[in-house]
């Protein structure tokens, strides 16, 4: 499936109208090498996907946004939706194949895809029927694409992220699982409805797994520079670990209960995505909780694994993670964290290292 025919061949017998409609400059030389074109591909059209797709587009953050699925008639929909809006988005070339050489070239490959639970399915069954679709979207994203950075966005990110590495043979840094951003952003959100202030005044992370075993980094939330619990200590003002809690499992419940009353979760989830493509195609070394390799880091070990940890992230990829200071409960917990990925890592018995 190729994209729409320029409007350039609309003349009588083919004829190249942009060519007669515009007088070339004389002399011109060819565009700086710094000045490349940026090429996103989004591997799966469905909610969220197109969400991802669709705020990518909205923010300007590509050149060029290849799409790829298994349904070719909702794929082009999906494509001719999009390139209808031409009029009122920044220019951008879209494109859509169920052939993964519509990405050759990308610079960031999103991968949404997966296989949704099936009534009675067990979570190792289903991650078993994960890795086979893996199997046969990787590899062929690595073929066309061999700079490119793989953001894994499926779920269960963690385990498909370090399914993702093992299959694409590309080096850690370059594979990267959307993890516990929106997390963060669920959390922060909490935390200023509380304080009646922004979000973006408030630094506050997730980490560890993307799902039950996560971790809510307390002793390091801030509100405007001010660290949140040395400062009640300070003022004498007290306040109670469950009331913590009762906001870290309203983190946790936060999706399900989305996906109660809507059927899936997709806007926050492409907002979350769009931010991390940002940063990463744009060099902009922002710190991101996102899932990556995090043997060794708080003395994590057993093997290789895939969590969220507060990482440096620009255009190659991750660049570092931040030494941020744990609790002996908050490095405990991380581990166990790890500890539970690892078990179904385990438990799944195939790429191990």
């Amino acid at each position: 499936m190729e994209h729409s025919a320029s409007a350039s061949s609309l003349g009588p017998g083919g004829l190249d109208i942009a060519g007669a409609f515009f007088t070339p400059i004389q002399h011109a030389v060819p565009p700086s090498p710094r000045k490349r074109h940026t090429k996103i591909s989004v591997i799966g059209t469905g909610n969220v996907g197109m969400a991802i797709a669709q705020t990518i587009l909205t923010q300007d953050l590509a050149d060029e946004l290849a799409l790829v699925d298994a349904i070719p008639e909702k794929l082009r929909g999906e494509m001719l939706d999009l390139q209808h809006a031409a009029a009122f988005l920044p220019r951008t070339k879209i494109v859509a194949s169920v052939d993964y050489s519509v990405t050759s070239g990308s610079d960031l490959c999103i991968v949404t895809a997966g296989a949704r639970q099936i009534i009675g399915e067990s979570r190792l069954d289903l991650l078993q029927r994960n890795v086979a679709l893996f199997k046969k979207i990787v590899p062929p994203l690595v073929k066309y694409s061999h700079d490119a950075i793989l953001l894994i966005v499926s779920n269960p990110v963690d385990l498909l992220t370090y399914v993702a590495w093992k299959l694409s043979g590309l080096p850690p840094n370059r594979v990267i699982g959307s993890g516990t951003n929106l997390d963060s952003s669920r959390f922060r959100f909490l935390i200023a409805n509380h304080l009646n202030v922004n979000a973006q005044d408030v630094q506050a992370d997730i980490i560890g797994e993307h799902g039950d075993s996560s971790v809510a980094l307390w002793s390091s939330i801030s509100v405007g520079g001010v660290p949140i619990l040395s400062f009640l200590d300070k003022r004498q003002i007290p306040y109670e670990k469950e009331t913590l809690e009762n906001i870290h499992r309203e983190v946790i419940n936060c999706a399900y209960e989305v996906i109660q009353l809507k059927g899936y979760t997709s806007w926050a989830i492409g907002y979350s995505v769009a931010s991390l493509a940002r940063t990463i195609l744009r060099d902009q070394r922002r710190i991101h909780p996102v899932s990556i390799l995090a043997k060794g880091f708080h003395d994590i070990d057993g093997g290789d694994v895939f969590l969220s940890l507060p990482a440096l992230l620009g255009r190659g990829g991750v660049l570092g993670v931040t030494n941020v200071h744990l609790t002996e409960e908050e490095a405990a917990q991380l581990r166990s964290s790890a500890k539970t990925i690892l078990e179904l890592q385990t438990q799944l018995g195939v790429l191990q290292a």
